[in-house]
């Protein structure tokens, strides 16, 4: 089963267990939805448990309370754990994408291989792309005059490099 990380839980809030979560997607409204998540320490635990309760505060902070964790003493136990979901539950979106749809792409100038997509920087303006090829990395903006063609399930990414992008 893989799972998408959809926040992150920063510490027990009130007497009765609930978690504090930090969001880590573009829709908070998304975890009103849940039923069930994934507390995972990010290396082997990984914890299937049912949603109780779900609040969201004026500033988007997102607050869960968990079938059986009833005390700040036993939320406590899972501060600093990644809530995810089980990628099925990953709602699809039109015209944009998903980290993890992008990262492990193929990117190709023309018919030419430049690398593969190895991760994604935010930096305010526009996400950059890091990609790894036979000489390095190197980053590729996001932006829609460079990235001509995704392909989710064929992992491709077409983009016409500005010139000067790769010149040493």
């Amino acid at each position: 089963m893989e799972s998408i990380i959809i926040g992150e839980v920063l510490k027990p809030q009130g007497i009765k267990g609930e978690f504090k979560v930090y969001p880590m997607t573009d829709n908070v409204e998304r975890f009103k939805k849940l039923k069930k998540i994934i507390l995972s320490d990010g290396k082997k635990k990984e914890i299937p448990i049912e949603v109780q309760g779900v609040r969201i505060d004026p500033k988007g902070m997102v607050f869960l309370n968990l079938v059986g964790i009833d005390t700040p003493e036993e939320a406590e136990k899972y501060r600093g754990f990644q809530v995810r979901v089980d990628r099925s539950e990953v709602p699809p979106l039109q015209d944009r994408w998903y980290y993890f749809e992008l990262e492990g792409m193929e990117v190709y100038d023309q018919d030419l291989l430049l690398g593969t997509l190895i991760r994604i920087q935010e930096t305010g303006a526009n996400d950059i792309y890091i990609v790894k090829g036979d000489s390095g990395e190197f980053c590729i903006p996001a932006l829609k005059s460079v990235v001509k063609n995704v392909d989710v399930p064929g992992k491709r990414m077409d983009v016409i490099l500005p010139p000067g992008l790769l010149d040493d």
